[in-house]
């Protein structure tokens, strides 16, 4: 039983919108919504107004479609585009399908039951539902609905008609639920494929690591994380000898040492740290630093652990050294770390150079 509550929490509580377009995307469904209950409810006043039906001139059914021409719009006072990024956004639209289904069932009731043209408000209300909730609000709303007019409306006077809309209602349900299961499977699918291609365009091919766009991004965000004392470093590393590899063995030997140097720079630092293939042969390092972990005890780990995997076809790194300060320019800061790569390299390779800023 708990795992089928959970079960259904998640599928009546799934986040809405994850990103600026998708929050745009719901505030906007808000704003049609209240569009459409105030032509509803106009409509109704003017039903309750030119119809010879029980519910004419009925002074509850004008205070219920008053309320609700007043009150609707209030909605859009609400921070929705807060709301729509976590459990409050569907909670609000539960809460406002109950409260119209609420109203619509008292209406019909007024207007003479089973046989008020009224209760058709439900399907308005349930094609709405099928754009706004997942299959699980879908299924659940209706059911409500219908459950609510069967108590409601019907009973005790249980008639032909009136079990011909259950069924018409139900069914309703089950194709508004269907059609919201294959917007959202949609929706899914397109978010799949925006993060694959986002991944895609954010990683080295060759060796599956972040690339210069990736680790620039990084290196941008850690420039604004400096202003609030947190140091970081940037290193870059470019192999020594590794023309030699690929003249030996060619491009396979070559690709094949760029990987293992890529597996072993991860492997010497955090798993919050961003290690990356800038191009070539060049790799670079973006990595917190303390008193205890200082940018050349890094850097240090880094040119011991290319010298190992390249131990055997000679290849080492000569690795440059920059710290991140606050204000600093991202190109400026790759130029320091590039011009103390060349220091080590022209020094002799296989070493590490810290220029201070």
């Amino acid at each position: 039983m708990r795992r089928l509550a959970a079960a259904l929490r998640a599928g009546l509580y799934r986040p809405l919108a994850e990103d600026e377009d998708r929050v745009a995307y719901w505030v906007r469904h808000v704003r049609n919504g209240v569009l459409l209950t105030e032509v509803a409810a106009w409509s109704v006043v003017g039903y309750t107004f030119l119809t010879e039906t029980p519910g004419r001139h009925h002074p509850v059914l004008l205070v219920l479609a008053g309320v609700v021409i007043v009150a609707t719009p209030a909605v859009m006072l609400l921070p929705l585009a807060a709301m729509m990024r976590d459990s409050r956004g569907p909670s609000l639209f539960y809460a406002w399908s109950m409260l119209v289904t609420v109203v619509v069932i008292i209406g019909t009731r007024l207007d003479g039951g089973a046989s008020s043209p009224l209760d058709g408000l439900l399907f308005l209300t349930l094609t709405y539902m099928a754009v706004a909730y997942s299959p699980h609000g879908v299924m659940t709303m209706g059911s409500l609905m219908t459950g609510s007019y069967f108590l409601f409306v019907m009973l005790p006077d249980v008639t032909t008609s009136g079990l011909f809309f259950l069924s018409i209602l139900g069914s309703i349900t089950m194709i508004c639920a269907m059609a919201s299961a294959n917007s959202w499977a949609a929706y899914d699918r397109q978010v799949m494929l925006i993060r694959t291609q986002e991944t895609l365009a954010a990683t080295d091919p060759l060796t599956g690591i972040p690339n210069r766009r990736a680790f620039l991004e990084r290196v941008t965000n850690a420039v604004h994380d400096a202003a609030w004392g947190h140091q970081t470093v940037v290193c870059l590393v470019d192999l020594d000898g590794f023309k030699a590899v690929n003249d030996a063995g060619g491009h396979a030997a070559g690709d094949a040492m760029l990987t293992a140097v890529g597996a072993a720079l991860g492997a010497a630092v955090r798993e919050t740290d961003t290690v990356a293939r800038l191009g070539g042969d060049e790799f670079a390092v973006l990595a917190d630093t303390s008193v205890s972990s200082t940018g050349e005890m890094l850097a240090e780990r880094l040119r011991a652990a290319v010298a190992q995997v390249g131990a055997a076809q000679g290849v080492t790194a000569s690795v440059g050294v920059a710290e991140v300060e606050p204000g600093d320019d991202v190109e400026d800061l790759m130029h320091r770390a590039d011009a103390a790569m060349y220091r080590s390299k022209s020094g002799g390779g296989d070493r590490v150079t810290m220029l201070a800023y």
